[in-house]
């Protein structure tokens, strides 16, 4: 993976988040793939699994946005950070923000097989 493979791919995720689109999502992970929310928890297995919890608890169309962008990329391996933030109902005003760093490995077809998210709130 390179800086432009890696940016491509978050670039999907973002996509894959705001469309729900169940084939996007599993277009990014590789069929074993794991995939944690926070680095403690016990890994969702498998893309099916991931594409369902995707969709357990989606994000309402246009109150969310985020940007991503690859920190550093070693091999198959990538970190990346950005920021997700959340509107308040007039869809403007930011209502939560936060700091995202993703741990990642990818495979030889540029699909992700291991995904953790850390992640902090702004507070003001």
């Amino acid at each position: 993976m390179d800086r432009e493979s890696v940016q491509r791919w978050l670039d999907a995720y973002v996509e894959a988040w705001k469309t729900y689109d169940e084939e996007e999502i599993a277009a990014l992970f590789a069929e074993d793939a794991t995939y944690r929310y926070h680095p403690w928890d016990e890994p969702v297995r498998g893309r099916t699994a991931i594409v369902a919890s995707w969709l357990e608890e989606p994000d309402a169309s246009g109150t969310w946005d985020a940007r991503y962008e690859p920190w550093a990329v070693d091999g198959e391996r990538a970190v990346a950070v950005g920021v997700s933030r959340y509107f308040a109902a007039d869809g403007v005003t930011v209502d939560r923000e936060y700091h995202n760093v993703f741990l990642c490995s990818f495979d030889e077809d540029g699909r992700c097989w291991e995904f953790t998210e850390l992640f902090a709130r702004r507070s003001d």
